[in-house]
């Protein structure tokens, strides 16, 4: 996608905020429980993630005690 381009919409919304706040945990202390960067778990909990790799979902599940369906859900908004 080039700079001038919208960016593109989807109907998949990422709970991770929710979850987090259920399970009394902060973003940093996912990112460093899961291996994965701040600003690329922050990418995902403002539903801007082009893509997701299976590790990195199944890392974020397990951590979270959550099954992925719980994580993403389609939205109305799309």
């Amino acid at each position: 996608m080039s700079p001038a381009e919208p960016e593109e919409r989807h109907a998949i919304h990422c709970r991770l905020d929710e979850l987090l706040a259920e399970r009394g945990m902060t973003l940093t202390e996912l990112s460093e429980r899961v291996g994965v960067s701040l600003v690329n778990l922050s990418v995902l909990k403002n539903d801007r993630a082009r893509a997701v790799r299976f590790s990195t979902l199944t890392a974020i599940c397990q951590a979270l005690g959550c099954e992925v369906g719980e994580l993403l859900v389609v939205s109305e908004r799309g």
